[in-house]
């Protein structure tokens, strides 16, 4: 645990440094563990660091609520929820170094695997070897009908199998930790990652960027789940909103501002998050179908009381996970069809999902994030397209160009954001209508009225 003066010099120093570069306009990049910096404008300024300041400050299982300081790794806040069997419903990415739940020197992401008879080497590889590489790499989507047998293989008795999980980064790989040649394995043949602490999502990253993951759909964005904030305005000043339960609502709103706002309001400090409790049961579904027909079954389901927690769609595959009361699940498994996916499998898949380490997300074009209505019908662009929450994500790997891209979009009611890669000279997210960029220039000059905050991060005005 670290000193609670110790902790007050961080914040001081923190506070410090805002107010010189206030002072003199310089411009600041804040960094927790820097896994999220291709999200966004360019980044510009002096860095400012949050990793010293970590730890969580207060859980209480019973509330269901936990305060954690914005360094703090999220892999440290989920293993101490995942301990009292609760979880961060909005399911963030890391988009970095994730230790394992059963060992933390065990690389758990690791990139995307082929089917098991894609090459001669693994056609031919002993069964335990062929096992293991299933059960910890993650599926690609297109793969998951090949692989729905695959609970048949037993798990290796042996871990001498992890070393076949080193091979190169695959084409298109962004920085995010893979298990590579910088690697090596302990005495009892765990991973033991290069990769150092300060390359782990953290808390205040993972509500800056306020990116959900697959249960998003269900559960609720990051900012539903945000209840409180500590934060340094762009003049230095210690700034207090909502509260750590939910009954306690002043400031609720100005707390979900800080989700989703890149760090071009303020630096966060803590934050105190809603937490639920893990489902008793899961299940994962694979059905055959078109895209067309993938969409009107996700809206259907959507319209039924059933337990759907995640859903997505590539090439006439459709994975659909199921959770909550080991009944329910059934009823809704049968109700709905397909066949069942391994659960180990199934976690891969949806981590591999989750974390953009699945063989889709490989392909080295400029990728998009569309978020249309979830009713709307197969939209006409090149690329190829992955669909999640029930339709109203849907991600694009294409080389079109900005216009065509949100022009499509924008007819379709929806918004089109370049996620990562591509030429941003024309703008990473949807340009704003004048009354709504009128409201974001309010709040930036009220927060940071310097400007020092991720300049350009967000849009080039501000």
């Amino acid at each position: 645990m670290i000193p609670v003066a110790e902790l007050n010099h961080v914040i001081d120093q923190l506070a410090a440094s805002i107010r010189e570069a206030a002072a003199q306009r310089t411009p600041l990049r804040i960094v927790g563990g820097g896994t999220k910096d291709f999200y966004g404008g360019a980044l510009r300024g002096e860095t400012l660091a949050t990793s010293a300041y970590r730890g969580i400050v207060e859980y209480d299982p019973t509330e269901l609520v936990i305060t954690a300081r914005a360094g703090t790794p999220l892999a440290e806040i989920e293993g101490a929820l995942r301990e009292k069997r609760q979880m961060l419903a909005f399911e963030p990415p890391h988009f970095g170094f994730i230790p394992s739940p059963l060992n933390p020197r065990r690389v758990e992401q690791v990139p995307s695997v082929q089917p098991m008879d894609a090459t001669p080497e693994r056609a031919s590889a002993p069964e335990s070897r062929r096992a293991h590489v299933r059960l910890h790499g993650h599926i690609p989507i297109n793969d998951m009908g090949p692989l729905l047998h695959a609970s048949a293989h037993p798990l290796p008795k042996q871990p001498e199998a992890v070393a076949s999980l080193t091979p190169n980064p695959s084409p298109g790989a962004r920085g995010e930790h893979r298990a590579a040649d910088t690697d090596r394995l302990d005495r009892e043949g765990n991973v033991v990652s290069a990769m150092p602490a300060d390359r782990m999502a953290t808390l205040g990253g993972c509500v800056a960027a306020g990116l959900s993951g697959p249960r998003r759909a269900c559960a609720g964005a990051v900012r539903d789940f945000v209840l409180g904030v500590r934060m340094l305005d762009g003049n230095g000043r210690d700034l207090h909103f909502g509260g750590r339960v939910m009954k306690n609502v002043a400031g609720y709103d100005v707390s979900r501002l800080m989700a989703g706002s890149l760090g071009t309001l303020g630096l966060i400090l803590e934050a105190s998050l809603k937490v639920l409790p893990l489902p008793a049961a899961e299940a994962t579904l694979h059905l055959k179908c078109a895209e067309a027909e993938a969409l009107a079954l996700m809206n259907e389901w959507a319209g039924k009381p059933l337990p759907i927690t995640a859903t997505a769609f590539r090439n006439d595959d459709l994975g659909v996970r199921l959770s909550g009361a080991g009944a329910a699940v059934e009823a809704a498994a049968k109700r709905i069809g397909g066949t069942r996916v391994d659960t180990m499998l199934a976690g891969s898949f949806w981590n591999g999902i989750r974390e953009q380490t699945d063989a889709y997300f490989s392909d080295a074009r400029p990728l998009w994030r569309l978020s249309v209505k979830s009713t709307t019908p197969p939209l006409d662009l090149p690329g190829s397209q992955l669909i999640e929450w029930g339709g109203a994500l849907r991600w694009l790997k294409t080389d079109a160009e900005a216009r065509t891209i949100r022009e499509t979009v924008a007819r379709a009611g929806g918004h089109a954001t370049l996620f990562r890669g591509g030429d941003k000279s024309a703008g990473v997210f949807q340009p704003l209508s004048a009354p709504l960029a009128k409201i974001h220039q309010r709040l930036k000059q009220s927060f940071d009225p310097a400007g020092i905050f991720n300049p350009g991060r967000m849009y080039p005005d501000f």
